[in-house]
């Protein structure tokens, strides 16, 4: 049988995520949860829709993580383990919208502007 795959991104980081039922083991492009996000703050962020949804090591993850930091790349993943978490179960969408896990954050980095030496700030002023 094919997983379904569902999509998070954030900033410029794409997490492709396929749930399976299991003991709540994760790969994330062929590494554990601890051994790929080392930050305590990244691991809670991952969890947190299955702690929203009181669905913690009843889904085993299988992740493709590309792009970004680790930061984008958390909340990348947080979001397509949400997605797909309605994907299996609709009446998880209430709780995982009131906990606002189904939205997309779509800040993004501002383009550097030319004639200066990042997107807004300026060379320094010199008047003589």
């Amino acid at each position: 049988m094919a997983d379904t795959i569902y999509v998070g991104r954030r900033k410029t980081s794409v997490a492709r995520v396929a749930l399976r039922p299991g003991e709540g083991k994760f790969n994330i492009n062929g590494r554990g949860l601890e051994d790929y996000f080392p930050q305590a703050s990244a691991h809670d962020a991952v969890r947190m829709p299955f702690v929203a949804t009181e669905t913690v090591g009843k889904y085993d993850v299988k992740a493709n993580i590309r792009g970004g930091g680790f930061t984008g790349q958390a909340d990348a993943l947080k979001l397509a383990i949400a997605r797909a978490l309605v994907g299996i179960d609709g009446e998880n969408r209430a709780k995982l919208k009131s906990d606002d896990l189904l939205s997309r954050d779509p800040r993004m980095v501002e383009r550097k502007k030319y004639g200066r030496p990042k997107a807004r700030k300026r060379f320094q002023f010199s008047k003589r």
